[in-house]
């Protein structure tokens, strides 16, 4: 009786198991298709004529959302792992939990500067900026445009400096994990540009309100 108990649980326990390597496989080759339909999607929008180029550059965009994957992956296990062991002790824990972000960050780093020169090894330095614009939802140019619209004396000084904090927030929001994680890079930028806006002299609420108005003018003359 203790044997077939003992061998139907051994049983259960390698059906759990091949199940869940399944389920793994499974999440794993939906995540390949994710990311190679995303690459693929940038890669549209860069007009590379030649198929074989195409594709080169298609595979670095799909690895480099991978290589980001591994690296956020594995950090993350690891700060788990730190919270579970470290539960009484919170001075050793925060400061292994430092530690850990310290070494993703660096590892970030280390990457972001290979996919940049994977790259440049096959694309302009416009269509390097369309490949980040298009991992980061757009945000940059469309954010820069609706400054410029908002505030309609701005001088190209304060132009080229809010360029220049959006282009900053962007080489942040590319190694992000997430669309939330993306968006606060920009939304951290933002607020240091408005701080900048303000100290100029500008009434952000009033400008904000005016641009209401001219594009409500325009929505009802269309």
């Amino acid at each position: 009786m203790k044997l077939s108990i003992l061998t139907l649980l051994l049983t259960l326990t390698t059906v759990t198991a091949t199940f869940a390597q399944q389920i793994t496989a499974e999440e794993k080759l939906k995540y390949e298709k994710t990311i190679t339909e995303r690459a693929d999607k940038i890669v549209v929008g860069l007009g590379i004529a030649d198929q074989r180029k195409s594709d080169k550059v298609r595979d670095i965009i799909k690895n480099q959302y991978s290589d980001l994957n591994n690296i956020h992956s594995a950090r993350d296990l690891k700060v788990k792992q730190i919270k579970e062991v470290q539960k009484e002790n919170k001075v050793e824990r925060d400061s292994a939990l430092a530690k850990e972000n310290r070494n993703a960050e660096t590892a970030l780093s280390k990457l972001h500067k290979k996919y940049i020169a994977r790259l440049s090894a096959q694309l302009t330095n416009e269509q390097i900026d369309l490949v980040k614009n298009g991992m980061t939802y757009n945000v940059l140019p469309i954010t820069y445009k609706a400054y410029q619209e908002e505030i309609l004396t701005l001088t190209e000084d304060q132009k080229k400096q809010i360029l220049a904090w959006l282009t900053e927030a962007r080489e942040h929001a590319i190694d992000a994990e997430s669309s939330d994680k993306k968006h606060a890079w920009f939304g951290k930028y933002k607020g240091r540009i408005n701080n900048y806006l303000s100290a100029a002299g500008y009434d952000l609420k009033k400008e904000g309100i005016e641009w209401e108005k001219r594009r409500k003018a325009k929505a009802e003359a269309n």
